[in-house]
């Protein structure tokens, strides 16, 4: 999804930290999307790379920067992903989850480089700098818990993501389809056999030593400043010893 965006990432080997650039000089003039060039991804990478494009949608919609065109492109995104993701992490053969799993994640990248993404994001960065942790899997690690950290700010727009994900229905209230939605991600990690950064490997001593450092630089890229609730450095720590282990 990333050959649709205005967006790239350069790592500062000196400083152990992700920075964000932006703007349309990094946005291709033409993007080949061939899902076939997806039937040889091994498991764990189908898994990481589509709750990526999960969270591209989910946070796209979500953003405070969202837009009625990114909307559309979000909630389809999501529908699909919600229907095919798991088909697509069982078995990488099966072509028409393959198709459409590369057609949402390309939306997802283009809804997401129209209105920003959020929290999970701007947390995400500094797992894979210091970590060395994969930018999908360091998303699915905080997906759930920072879902439901910011829930409550804005019920209508996750509700909507929870009916287009499958997750609720037009009959459940928006509050109770937004409490679905963060249990429908929880399942789906599980189901994706996402580890927690403890389960990875990741020294428990080195993660509460790093947490005020990653807190600090989870700010800057303004991703944090797009979310429903606009964090603390205090609530971004306690979300990163949230989900250690």
């Amino acid at each position: 999804m990333g050959e649709a965006t205005q967006f790239t990432i350069i790592t500062g080997s000196a400083t152990d930290e992700k920075m964000l650039c932006q703007g349309p000089a990094f946005l291709s003039v033409a993007a080949v999307v061939d899902f076939e060039l997806t039937l040889s991804m091994p498991s764990r990478l189908t898994a990481d790379t589509g709750v990526d494009a999960l969270t591209h949608a989910v946070e796209a919609y979500v953003s405070r920067k969202a837009n009625p065109f990114s909307d559309g492109l979000a909630l389809n995104a999501i529908r699909t992903i919600g229907r095919h993701l798991r088909r697509a992490y069982a078995d990488g053969g099966d072509i028409e989850a393959r198709e459409v799993m590369m057609l949402a994640a390309t939306q997802a990248g283009i809804a997401f480089s129209n209105s920003g993404v959020a929290l999970v994001h701007g947390m995400s960065r500094p797992i894979g700098a210091h970590f060395h942790v994969v930018h999908g899997l360091s998303n699915a690690m905080l997906f759930p818990a920072v879902t439901a950290f910011s829930v409550h700010a804005a019920e209508s727009w996750y509700a909507d993501c929870a009916r287009a994900l499958g997750a609720a229905t037009d009959g459940d209230s928006n509050a109770l389809a937004a409490d679905k939605l963060v249990e429908a991600l929880r399942a789906l990690c599980q189901d994706l056999e996402v580890p927690t950064p403890q389960a990875h490997g990741i020294d428990k001593d080195e993660w509460f030593r790093l947490l005020p450092l990653m807190a600090e630089q989870a700010l800057p890229s303004g991703s944090a400043a797009n979310n429903p609730v606009v964090p603390t450095v205090d609530e971004i720590q306690d979300l990163y010893a949230q989900i250690y282990a």
